[in-house]
Protein backbone atom coordinates (compact mmCIF):
# COMPACT_ATOMS: atom_id res chain seq x y z
CA UNK A 1 0.00 0.00 0.00
CA UNK A 2 3.12 2.22 -0.28
CA UNK A 3 2.33 3.52 -3.54
CA UNK A 4 1.70 7.42 -3.97
CA UNK A 5 -0.38 8.65 -6.46
CA UNK A 6 0.01 12.69 -6.77
CA UNK A 7 -2.83 13.30 -9.29
CA UNK A 8 -5.13 11.97 -7.06
CA UNK A 9 -4.69 14.73 -4.90
CA UNK A 10 -8.50 16.75 -5.35
CA UNK A 11 -9.26 19.25 -3.06
CA UNK A 12 -12.81 18.49 -0.82
CA UNK A 13 -14.66 20.99 -2.49
CA UNK A 14 -14.01 19.19 -6.27
CA UNK A 15 -14.53 16.11 -4.97
CA UNK A 16 -17.56 17.20 -3.38
CA UNK A 17 -18.96 18.77 -6.92
CA UNK A 18 -17.20 16.03 -9.41
CA UNK A 19 -19.71 13.76 -7.09
CA UNK A 20 -23.00 15.46 -7.30
CA UNK A 21 -22.15 15.68 -11.33
CA UNK A 22 -21.43 12.67 -11.64
CA UNK A 23 -25.01 11.09 -10.44
CA UNK A 24 -22.59 8.72 -8.54
CA UNK A 25 -21.86 8.99 -4.96
CA UNK A 26 -18.69 7.62 -3.80
CA UNK A 27 -18.80 5.43 -0.38
CA UNK A 28 -16.91 7.22 2.55
CA UNK A 29 -13.79 4.83 3.71
CA UNK A 30 -14.33 3.87 7.37
CA UNK A 31 -11.46 2.46 8.79
CA UNK A 32 -9.37 4.25 11.24
CA UNK A 33 -6.98 5.71 9.37
CA UNK A 34 -9.15 7.88 6.66
CA UNK A 35 -10.77 9.08 9.93
CA UNK A 36 -7.55 9.97 11.22
CA UNK A 37 -5.44 11.32 8.92
CA UNK A 38 -8.00 12.40 5.51
CA UNK A 39 -5.31 13.27 3.69
CA UNK A 40 -3.11 10.53 3.87
CA UNK A 41 -1.74 7.88 1.19
CA UNK A 42 -3.60 5.42 2.71
CA UNK A 43 -7.01 7.28 2.62
CA UNK A 44 -5.97 8.43 -0.93
CA UNK A 45 -5.64 4.97 -2.22
CA UNK A 46 -9.00 4.43 -0.21
CA UNK A 47 -10.90 6.89 -2.22
CA UNK A 48 -9.03 5.96 -5.46
CA UNK A 49 -10.76 2.54 -4.85
CA UNK A 50 -13.98 3.64 -4.37
CA UNK A 51 -13.45 6.25 -7.53
CA UNK A 52 -13.57 2.93 -9.46
CA UNK A 53 -15.70 0.93 -8.10
CA UNK A 54 -18.00 3.54 -8.96
CA UNK A 55 -17.77 3.52 -12.47
CA UNK A 56 -17.86 -0.52 -12.88
CA UNK A 57 -21.26 -2.27 -12.95
CA UNK A 58 -22.41 -4.99 -10.29
CA UNK A 59 -20.79 -8.05 -11.63
CA UNK A 60 -17.21 -6.32 -12.40
CA UNK A 61 -17.29 -4.41 -9.12
CA UNK A 62 -17.61 -7.94 -7.52
CA UNK A 63 -14.50 -9.30 -9.19
CA UNK A 64 -12.59 -6.66 -8.26
CA UNK A 65 -13.57 -6.39 -5.01
CA UNK A 66 -12.65 -9.99 -4.87
CA UNK A 67 -9.37 -9.36 -6.55
CA UNK A 68 -8.57 -7.10 -3.72
CA UNK A 69 -9.46 -9.47 -1.11
CA UNK A 70 -7.70 -12.18 -2.75
CA UNK A 71 -4.09 -10.04 -2.71
CA UNK A 72 -4.92 -8.47 0.78
CA UNK A 73 -5.23 -12.25 2.09
CA UNK A 74 -6.28 -12.46 5.67
CA UNK A 75 -7.93 -9.88 6.89
CA UNK A 76 -8.97 -8.46 3.18
CA UNK A 77 -12.30 -8.65 3.35
CA UNK A 78 -13.28 -6.84 7.19
CA UNK A 79 -10.76 -3.75 5.40
CA UNK A 80 -12.37 -4.10 2.03
CA UNK A 81 -15.93 -4.01 4.06
CA UNK A 82 -15.02 -0.56 5.64
CA UNK A 83 -13.12 0.97 2.75
CA UNK A 84 -15.83 0.19 0.15
CA UNK A 85 -19.24 -0.34 1.63
CA UNK A 86 -20.24 -3.34 -0.20
CA UNK A 87 -21.28 -6.60 2.20
CA UNK A 88 -19.78 -9.74 2.96
CA UNK A 89 -21.17 -11.73 0.41
CA UNK A 90 -20.54 -9.58 -2.23
CA UNK A 91 -16.69 -9.97 -1.79
CA UNK A 92 -16.67 -13.35 -1.21
CA UNK A 93 -18.79 -14.24 -4.35
CA UNK A 94 -16.27 -12.16 -5.70
CA UNK A 95 -13.53 -14.45 -4.68
CA UNK A 96 -15.01 -17.20 -5.93
CA UNK A 97 -16.19 -15.84 -9.46
CA UNK A 98 -12.48 -15.28 -9.50
CA UNK A 99 -11.57 -18.95 -8.37
CA UNK A 100 -14.09 -20.59 -10.74
CA UNK A 101 -14.31 -19.09 -13.99
CA UNK A 102 -17.39 -19.36 -16.12
CA UNK A 103 -17.52 -18.89 -19.32
CA UNK A 104 -18.04 -15.47 -21.26
CA UNK A 105 -22.26 -15.43 -22.10
CA UNK A 106 -22.77 -14.21 -25.81
CA UNK A 107 -25.07 -11.36 -24.27
CA UNK A 108 -24.37 -8.27 -22.94
CA UNK A 109 -26.59 -8.85 -20.13
CA UNK A 110 -25.21 -8.69 -16.76
CA UNK A 111 -27.88 -10.49 -15.00
CA UNK A 112 -29.27 -13.99 -16.12
CA UNK A 113 -32.43 -13.95 -18.06
CA UNK A 114 -35.99 -13.77 -16.11
CA UNK A 115 -34.81 -11.76 -13.23
CA UNK A 116 -36.71 -9.34 -11.35
CA UNK A 117 -40.58 -9.17 -11.85
CA UNK A 118 -42.86 -10.31 -14.46
CA UNK A 119 -44.06 -8.13 -16.90
CA UNK A 120 -47.52 -7.05 -16.35
CA UNK A 121 -48.88 -8.16 -19.56
CA UNK A 122 -48.42 -11.72 -18.29
CA UNK A 123 -49.97 -11.20 -14.99
CA UNK A 124 -52.92 -9.71 -16.34
CA UNK A 125 -55.94 -12.69 -16.89
CA UNK A 126 -58.11 -9.99 -18.34
CA UNK A 127 -59.27 -9.80 -22.30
Amino acid sequence: MGITLPYLRIATKERATMATQSGQSNHVCTCEMCRQHPYSTVAEHHRAINRVLATLDEKNRRRFVGLLALQWGRGGIQRLIEITGLSRNTIVRGRMDLRRPRRAPTTARVRQAGAGRKRVEKNSRGS
